[in-house]
C-alpha cells in the first residue's frame, strides 16, 4: 500500500475502492509492528480500530461518513479516551482507564476518525525530549539514535514514520512545535482557548493547547477546524466562530517581523540562523515585507515560563496522592507514609524536580518574589506581543536553536535542557497560535522546522498563508 501524505490520497483511493478502511488499519497496525523499536505507541487500540474501520466502510458506502473517514490518528497519553488507559506515561496513573472522553476525541470520533492508539510523550508533558517517560524514552524514525523532541515525541514519531496518518499532542511551551522539527512534520499550536481542553491531563492550565501533527498544512487545517469552537465543558474556551482555512481571504503579501536578538541569540546554530535569514530573503523576494524588531523581553521568557508552569504543576499535580485514585506505595502504613511514598515512588526525576520548583515559588515569603512578578512580566509579554501585531501580520522564527539531538545525550544541567523551549515559548506566554513546517535540512541530514505564529484568533489566516508559502 503506498505511503500516503495527507487524506485526500485516502479519500480519493476510498471512492475508487482501490482501498477500504479495513485495509488501511491493517496496514498501519503492520507498520505499528514493524516499528516496535521507536516506543512511538504506549497500547494499540487494534480491535477498536477494526471494528470501526468496517462501520465506516459501510458509512462510505451508504454516503453517510464523516469528513474525517480514512482519517487514521493516534492521541497523546495524557488525552482522555473513554473506557482506555491513560497514564501521561507515569507509573502514578498505571492502570488508570478514563470514564469519558476528552471532548476533542469526541469530535474526531463524530466525524468517523479512527483513534488507532495512544502514544508515548514525557511524564506529564513535561520535558523536551521524550527522555522522561515511565515507559522508556521515544526514537527519532529519521535517525534512531536521536530524540524525537518532546513532550509529543511519541505523537510527532509515529507521524514522520507512517505509523498513522496524523496525530494529536499538547504544546504548554513548545511541544507540538519542538518534535515536529525534529522529525521534519507540519505540528500546529492553535491560540489559547480555541480547542476545549477538557479530558487532556493537566500541566499548567493556563498554558496547555491540545494540537495536531499531519504530514501536510491542509491535514492540519482540517483537523483544527473539526476539533475548534466552544464547549459547555471548559470555561476557557472562546465562543467567536470558527473560520473556514479555505474560505479565508487570499493571502497576499504580508508584514512579517522577526525578533533581531532571537536571531542572533549565541545558543542559536550557525546552520540555523543561515537557513532562516535565507528563508527572509526569498520572503522578501516574493514581495513581503520582512522587518527585524526588538522585543528587550525576550531573555525574560524562558525564566516566567519556567516560573509560572511549575506553580501550576505543583497545584495540579497534588491531586495524585495515592488516595484517590492511581499508584498507591506498598511499603506505605499510615495517612502521611501513603502520601510521601506514592507520589515518591509514581513520580519521576523531572516532574518531581517541577513540583519542587513550584512550590517554591508559590511558598510564603518567595510568592511576590517569584510568581508575583513572572504574572506581571507576563503580562507585559502579551501586551507587547498585541501591539506587534497592530504593525505586522506575521512573525518569523526558528522554531529550535538547533536539529535534534543524540538520546543518550548526557545533560546534568536541568537549565541546559531548558534552553530547548528559546523560540517556542512566546506563542504559549502570550496565547496566540503558532506552526512549525518543516523548511531546510542540516548538513548533518536533519530536518529543521521554521516556525510562524500570528495574532489571537487568527489561525484561518495564518494556516492559509503557509499552505500558500509550502505550495510555492
Amino acid at each position: 500500500m503506498k505511503d500516503y501524505r495527507k487524506l485526500t490520497e485516502i479519500q480519493s483511493d476510498l471512492e475508487s475502492k482501490s482501498i477500504s478502511c479495513v485495509q488501511l488499519v491493517e496496514n498501519y497496525l503492520e507498520k505499528i509492528e514493524a516499528h516496535q523499536d521507536l516506543n512511538a505507541f504506549l497500547e494499540v487500540y487494534a480491535h477498536d480500530a477494526r471494528a470501526r474501520a468496517t462501520v465506516i466502510d459501510a458509512k462510505l458506502q451508504h454516503g453517510t461518513a464523516g469528513k474525517l473517514a480514512g482519517m487514521v490518528i493516534g492521541i497523546k497519553d495524557n488525552i482522555v479516551y473513554k473506557d482506555h488507559k491513560v497514564s501521561a506515561a507515569s507509573k502514578i496513573l498505571e492502570g488508570f482507564q478514563s470514564l469519558f472522553s476528552a471532548t476533542v476525541v469526541e469530535r474526531l470520533l463524530a466525524e468517523d476518525a479512527i483513534i488507532i492508539g495512544r502514544l508515548n510523550c514525557d511524564e506529564f508533558a513535561m520535558g523536551s525530549s521524550n527522555r522522561f517517560s515511565a515507559y522508556g524514552p521515544v526514537k527519532n524514525p529519521l535517525d534512531t539514535t536521536k530524540v524525537p523532541g518532546g513532550s509529543s515525541g511519541g505523537s510527532a514519531s509515529a507521524v514522520a514514520a507512517g505509523l498513522c496518518l496524523a496525530s494529536l499532542g499538547s504544546d504548554t511551551g513548545g511541544s507540538i512545535r519542538q518534535p515536529a522539527s525534529f522529525t521534519g512534520i507540519y505540528g500546529f499550536k492553535p491560540s489559547y482557548g480555541r480547542i476545549s481542553r477538557h479530558g487532556l491531563i493537566a500541566f499548567a492550565s493556563s498554558f496547555d493547547q491540545i494540537g495536531p501533527f499531519a504530514r501536510s498544512v491542509e491535514d492540519i487545517a482540517l483537523l483544527y477546524e473539526v476539533m475548534a469552537g466552544a464547549d459547555n465543558y471548559d470555561n476557557t474556551v472562546s465562543k467567536r466562530e470558527v473560520e473556514s482555512v479555505q474560505s479565508a481571504p487570499e493571502p497576499g503579501k504580508k508584514r512579517i517581523a522577526y525578533f533581531r536578538n532571537a536571531m542572533e541569540s549565541a545558543h542559536l546554530d550557525p546552520e540555523v540562523r543561515k537557513a532562516s535569514e535565507a528563508i527572509i530573503e526569498k520572503l522578501k523576494a516574493d514581495g513581503h515585507t520582512v522587518e527585524a524588531v526588538d522585543f528587550p523581553l525576550l531573555d525574560y521568557m524562558v525564566p516566567v515560563y519556567y516560573i509560572l508552569t511549575t506553580a501550576e504543576a505543583s497545584s495540579n499535580l497534588a491531586r495524585y496522592d495515592g488516595i484517590h485514585y492511581g499508584y498507591r506505595s506498598a511499603n506505605a502504613h499510615d495517612l502521611e507514609s501513603t502520601y510521601k511514598l506514592s507520589r515518591t515512588e509514581g513520580f519521576g526525576p523531572e516532574v518531581k524536580r517541577r513540583i519542587l520548583l513550584g512550590t517554591f515559588v508559590l511558598s510564603s515569603g518567595y510568592y511576590d518574589a517569584y510568581y508575583g512578578k513572572a504574572q506581571k512580566t507576563r503580562r507585559l509579554v502579551v501586551e507587547k506581543t498585541e501591539a506587534l501585531f497592530k504593525d505586522y501580520d506575521l512573525l518569523f522564527s526558528p522554531t529550535t536553536p538547533h536539529t535534534a539531538f543524540a538520546l543518550d545525550q548526557e545533560q546534568n544541567d536541568p537549565t541546559q535542557a531548558y534552553l530547548e523551549d528559546i523560540f517556542t515559548v512566546h506563542a504559549n506566554i502570550s496565547g496566540i497560535p503558532s506552526i512549525s513546517l518543516p523548511m531546510a535540512t542540516h548538513s548533518n541530514g536533519l530536518p529543521l522546522g521554521m516556525q510562524f505564529s500570528a495574532a489571537k484568533y487568527q489561525e484561518a489566516d495564518l494556516l492559509r498563508f503557509v499552505d500558500t508559502l509550502v505550495h510555492n
